[in-house]
């Protein structure tokens, strides 16, 4: 079996294939290195071979994880790390390192997926958009704070901003003008991050022309979906990226 890992900067998400190419058998996220390994205890503990991962936290933090893993199984690491190309796609920062990794990851499953022209909107803590041409150069991209970030930075510097969960959760139902503090806020950061999506698909119009396909992916991709008709929903956009940069070859 093949254990997957999106280390995050927040969550580890991760999924079980039972061989290459397989859907997903066992998948979940979790909270901290701890909580991984509990959650693998949990379905019960399943017989791992490989083990494929991109992270994006520190050096020091991705080996202490992978050595508590080899530690309780005994797996074979591929790590996903920067290229100038892959899978068909061309790195396009200057300096190829300095792209995030989960960023890198999206755009090969993207354009694996479409076969040409592509805008891939991630929205997680942070948003981006990444444009790459049908010919795979990727044309760069932006980097913006997701409703997270929005929301914990008006929270922190704002004292008189504070509400619940469970507020939260009511007011972004909608996006009529917010007759309370947690509606304000919420509904105000849903149409930043709105409006920051509707732009990047202005752009990638004048820049690719008609023929592109739009990928959204990351915590909060579902929100978008009804405002950018087309755009394809893909969840797990990250892992069929690091398949292709991570392929297990038998011996």
């Amino acid at each position: 079996m093949i254990l997957e890992l999106d280390c995050g900067n927040t969550r580890i998400k991760w999924r079980v294939l039972r061989e290459e190419g397989r859907p997903p058998a066992l998948q979940g996220c979790a909270e901290s290195e701890a909580d991984l390994l509990q959650q693998l205890r949990q379905v019960g503990e399943p017989t791992l071979t490989w083990c494929r991962i991109v992270s994006v936290r520190s050096d020091e933090e991705t080996r202490e994880l992978l050595a508590a893993l080899t530690a309780c199984f005994s797996v074979r690491v591929l790590q996903a790390r920067p290229s100038i190309s892959c899978a068909g796609v061309r790195n396009g920062y200057r300096d190829f390192a300095r792209l995030g990794l989960d960023r890198w990851l999206a755009m090969l499953g993207a354009y694996h997926l479409a076969g040409k022209a592509c805008l891939v909107i991630d929205l997680g803590t942070a948003v981006t958009a990444d444009l790459i041409s049908a010919a795979g150069e990727h044309l760069g991209g932006y980097i913006a704070p997701g409703l997270p970030l929005m929301r914990a930075q008006l929270c922190t510097h704002t004292r008189r901003i504070r509400y619940e969960e469970a507020e939260r959760v009511c007011a972004a139902s909608e996006l009529r003008p917010g007759q309370s503090t947690a509606e304000a806020v919420e509904r105000g950061c849903a149409l930043m991050v709105q409006g920051f999506a509707r732009m990047q698909l202005a752009q990638a119009q004048e820049m690719l022309g008609g023929d592109f396909d739009t990928f959204l992916t990351g915590g909060d991709a579902a929100l978008m979906a009804d405002m950018l008709p087309g755009a394809r929903v893909v969840a797990d956009l990250v892992f069929i990226g690091l398949a292709l940069a991570c392929p297990i070859t038998r011996d």
